[in-house]
């Protein structure tokens, strides 16, 4: 069996050599993805938590609270 010394070079560059332009992207990306796949979670993270309360506060009955009511003589609605 014959063992391939690897020089300067690494050995995935002469792997990558011979593939597509498609596989190197698709490589690169995954690679980029393994990279910082922390920052995509922690962006991820605060996306959807936008979302969501978005959503939450987007709703009348979250809005009810601070508008004075027509007919009620209070702030409050439940005082």
């Amino acid at each position: 069996m014959r063992h391939r010394r690897g020089g300067a070079r690494g050995g995935s560059v002469n792997r990558a050599h011979g593939d597509s332009w498609l596989s190197k992207a698709v490589n690169s990306v995954f690679a980029f993805v393994r990279l910082a796949e922390f920052e995509i979670l922690f962006v991820l993270f605060f996306i959807v938590a936008f979302l969501i309360f978005k959503d939450l506060t987007s709703r009348p009955e979250y809005n009810d609270i601070f508008v004075k009511k027509p007919g009620k003589d209070g702030f409050w609605p439940y005082s």
